[in-house]
């Protein structure tokens, strides 16, 4: 239950965050974007994952956005916050130095869940784990279509390396959690 709450009061802030920007003739939009190689633009690594083109944008990030976020939660909250982090700084710095162009938009953190929910269960060798990276691969595999340039409007970019991050992110939470277990005769 506190999981679903997260996710609601986060989409419910990126739905806000948006009607501020529209509010602002998106000024919003202009100063949280990540411009790319520009050292003034590296705060955007931080805010341009909470900013859309428009509210078509923001909707169509909405669904995978609550879905993969709630459950890439479910190795906890503390661990959620380690793996969206990394997602995070990985498809920043990867946008920054490798975008021609400005980029905003949740969806690069959406990459990023989704690969790790789709990889998390190969690395832990958790059959449950991996029973829902299949159920997700079926309803959702088309989406890794978006790591491959095809639109000049969509920061393939962010989507490669929140890709990349979450993959990142399921190699460290499964070492992590192989450490944590007790060995045998230990």
């Amino acid at each position: 239950m506190r999981a679903a709450a997260i996710m609601l009061v986060f989409t419910v802030a990126l739905w806000l965050f948006e009607g501020v920007d529209v509010a602002s003739g998106e000024l919003v939009e202009q100063a949280g974007a990540l411009r790319p190689r520009d050292t003034s633009g590296l705060g955007g690594v931080l805010t341009a994952p909470l900013l859309h083109d428009d509210w078509t944008h923001l909707a169509a990030n909405t669904l995978p956005f609550l879905l993969f976020g709630f459950l890439a939660m479910s190795g906890g909250i503390g661990q959620w916050i380690a793996v969206t982090a990394t997602i995070w700084v990985i498809s920043g710095v990867g946008i920054w130095l490798l975008s021609p162009y400005p980029v905003i938009g949740a969806s690069s953190i959406v990459f990023g869940w989704f690969l790790f929910l789709l990889v998390r269960g190969f690395y832990a060798r958790n059959g449950r784990q991996i029973l829902l990276a299949v159920v997700l691969f079926l309803f959702w595999g088309s989406l890794l279509w978006g790591v491959l340039p095809s639109d000049p409007m969509v920061s393939w970019q962010g989507h490669l390396f929140g890709a990349v991050g979450g993959i990142v992110a399921a190699s460290w939470v499964a070492k992590a959690d192989r450490r944590a277990r007790p060995t045998l005769g230990a």
